[in-house]
């Protein structure tokens, strides 16, 4: 068992196992605060995560959080959550509109005509995708990014 001050300083130093959200305004701040997670909730001492695995992580993090500032009309939150399965993702953003390839097949575009590959790269690294319109407008969009441990 852990002494409180072991607990404290593995989850960022917060009580609870929860780490303080930083205000997120860029997708390089995003990707730091996603790594953190992995690092100090998802990763234990019999258990690490897979740095090709965060490396998908962090690609993901890096697409939907410029897709909010670029075409979202601004990024609203930016939530991360550890689970057993990897790190839940939950980006909010200004605009109702829903991109008309979020829920496509994941190909890759055959030449660049106003799509470019993030939300199929999305689609290929991501599980349980929703998109939300959020009550006060805007859209949350929900992933699961998977983790594997090291073996």
């Amino acid at each position: 068992m852990s002494r409180p001050d072991q607990t404290a300083e593995r989850n960022g130093g917060m009580p609870g196992g929860t780490l303080a959200v930083p205000h997120v305004t860029t997708a390089a701040a995003a990707r730091e605060y996603a790594r953190s997670v992995v690092r100090r909730q998802w990763d234990t001492a019999s258990r690490t995560a897979r740095e090709e695995d965060v490396i998908d992580l962090l690609l993901v993090v890096s697409e939907l959080v410029t897709n909010a500032i670029r075409h979202g009309g601004g990024l609203a939150a930016f939530e991360v959550a550890a689970t057993a399965e990897g790190i839940r993702l939950a980006v909010h953003d200004n605009s109702d509109d829903i991109p008309d390839v979020a829920y496509g097949s994941g190909a890759l575009p055959v030449s660049h005509h106003g799509h470019g590959y993030g939300w199929p790269l999305i689609i290929r690294l991501a599980r349980e995708i929703v998109i939300d319109r959020r009550g006060g407008g805007g859209k949350t969009i929900s992933v699961l990014v998977p983790l594997r441990a090291l073996r």
